[in-house]
């Protein structure tokens, strides 16, 4: 038997959770049997979306739903060879057992690090990749609008844009990740919504409209957005982060969807399983040559990651939030 840990929910969360929501937990890991692997968790990613699932989906006493990367350090399956990387959706646990189900072998571009599989090469880029292309249908050249334009997946939305020849505007909550996305991302126009009066910044860095809105937050962002769009806009709806905890605020222009034959169209990362050799395609290049920029937060430790998923709802992640657990 080895020793691991896992994080368990061990009590459902009343608007944001809070660190005693969550247990670190002493396991003993079986031996491998035959048609088994043992692997070691490297990297594990934490994402808004796990919020909602702490509601009902997410089992109490059990390992927290969220994916990751791993080494297979013992394998008595053919399909994966010892040392071999993988991407992993098994839960926060720091090693396991596995038959194979939940686990993809990682073939990784030398040239670049590790952590951008979990997030521009991972699932956030993905999400960003179909999200703006698929369900936005972008055409090159148009005005696009991105929400929490700072985050792992607005980034790069935005930055997709740009490379589409877009006039891109990013709406962000710190000072910090204003700079960031104009300086380094080379966005348009920036906004930060908590010091600037939101419709009229938005208004004046939009002249021509809005021809997608990516929405992540929901709430005020989504009411001034909806009274810039032009006729035909698409808004992808990724998140809807301002109400995740509980809280939020109603929408009122709604109405605008009618006038302007808007469409609107929630989706999931699994929805683009096909746009998948184009998107690894895309982003290897973009990455490589320097056009994708992203920023990490990683917090050291496999204990820290109830403290990364609460950062994300306190914004106190810049891009991607990860938690390293092992080399």
């Amino acid at each position: 038997m080895t020793a691991s840990r896992e994080i368990h929910l061990v009590r459902r969360p009343k608007g944001m959770p809070v660190p005693a929501d969550f247990a670190v937990v002493d396991v003993s890991v079986p031996p491998t049997g035959e048609g088994e692997v043992r692997v070691q968790t490297l990297i594990m990613s934490v994402d808004p979306y796990m919020r909602p699932r702490l509601n009902a989906d997410q089992a109490l006493n059990a390992p927290l739903l969220g994916g990751g990367i791993g080494r297979v350090v013992e394998s008595r399956n053919p399909k994966f060879q010892e040392g071999q990387l993988v991407r992993q959706g098994v839960g926060f646990r720091e090693v396991h057992v596995s038959d194979g189900k939940g686990l993809t072998p990682l073939n990784r571009d030398p040239a670049l690090p590790l952590s951008v599989y979990m997030h521009a090469l991972g699932g956030t880029g993905i999400t960003a990749y179909g999200g703006l292309l698929e369900i936005g249908a972008l055409k090159d050249g148009e005005q696009v609008v991105v929400s929490t334009a700072g985050g792992a997946v607005g980034s790069v939305v935005a930055q997709i844009a740009k490379i589409k020849g877009c006039h891109v505007v990013g709406l962000t909550g710190s000072d910090d990740k204003a700079a960031w996305l104009r300086d380094e991302a080379g966005l348009d126009a920036v906004i930060n919504y908590k010091t600037q009066p939101l419709a009229e910044a938005l208004k004046a860095a939009t002249p021509k409209g809005i021809d997608v809105y990516f929405e992540n937050v929901g709430g005020a962002q989504l009411d001034a957005a909806l009274t810039r769009m032009n006729v035909r806009g698409r808004i992808p709806v990724c998140g809807m982060i301002s109400t995740y905890n509980g809280g939020g605020e109603g929408v009122k222009n709604l109405f605008s969807l009618i006038y302007g034959r808007i469409r609107m169209e929630g989706f999931v990362a699994t929805d683009f399983a096909h746009l998948n050799a184009a998107f690894m395609s895309d982003m290897t290049g973009w990455l490589k040559a320097g056009q994708i920029k992203y920023q990490e937060t990683v917090l050291e430790g496999f204990e820290r990651a109830p403290e990364g998923l609460i950062g994300l709802f306190e914004g106190r992640n810049t891009g991607k939030m990860l938690i390293h657990v092992s080399d």
